[in-house]
């Protein structure tokens, strides 16, 4: 078994995979990989199994990230809360990490770092190549249900009792993904940073996933008159 790298933003099979694969999300989408080339110069890499001339059936996608704070490194995917490898096969994902781990010094990078949601990569990684190095929760809501059954489910008080206040006090919610819209999202946005202590995420960085994700991302405002005041924004 041979591996092979191609660049996801130009291979026409990668978006192919992303489209069919259950375990693809956003973070693994051209778009995505197009708005990290372009905000911070991160060059997106895909590791397969699957050679040149034929179908793309797996792939684990990377940005190479160079600094000289932090080193030369392989990142599974900047700024994305998780990233799937796209592997059906636990033997050739086992058989990817084995490889990666090898090429760690010839390619003179620091580490690799991934961000799996399934337990796969757990179990393919046998041998403790990776290690651990922090754990998070992930949150999901289907949305399947009607909007009555979904509120019912919500708690009482925390959310029930505050989208009733809302409705109360007038608030209007605009959505879309105007320069408008992006700016009083990103007023709140460097507000919220503030008193978490971090800084914000360069304002080039949401204008760019704007232009490569398209209709792929809405941002939500709403306003108490013509102030906003809450903003999200959706991929």
């Amino acid at each position: 078994m041979s591996i092979y790298q191609i660049d996801p933003t130009k291979d026409l099979r990668w978006g192919e995979l992303v489209e069919r694969h259950p375990r693809a999300s956003v973070f693994h989408t051209v778009g995505w990989l197009q708005a990290l080339r372009r905000t911070y110069g991160y060059e997106p890499v895909v590791f397969t199994t699957s050679p040149p001339t034929s179908e793309l059936r797996d792939g684990l996608v990377f940005c190479r990230i160079k600094s000289w704070l932090t080193g030369r490194r392989l990142v599974s995917l900047p700024f994305a809360d998780h990233c799937e490898p796209l592997f059906d096969s636990n033997e050739d994902l086992h058989f990817l990490i084995h490889y990666l781990q090898g090429a760690l010094q010839h390619q003179n990078w620091r580490y690799l770092e991934v961000r799996p949601v399934n337990r796969d990569f757990e179990q393919a990684n046998d041998k403790g190549d990776f290690s651990v190095s922090a754990k998070y929760f992930l949150h999901t809501l289907s949305l399947l249900p009607r909007l009555d059954e979904l509120f019912k489910g919500f708690d009482k008080d925390c959310v029930q009792r505050r989208l009733r206040r809302a409705e109360r006090a007038g608030l209007v919610e605009k959505c879309g993904s105007s320069e408008d819209l992006l700016r009083d999202f990103y007023t709140l946005f460097v507000k919220t940073r503030g008193r978490h202590h971090v800084p914000p995420t360069p304002f080039k960085w949401f204008r760019n996933l704007i232009h490569c994700l398209e209709k792929g991302l809405e941002i939500r405002v709403a306003y108490q008159q013509e102030t906003p005041i809450a903003a999200i924004l959706t991929l």
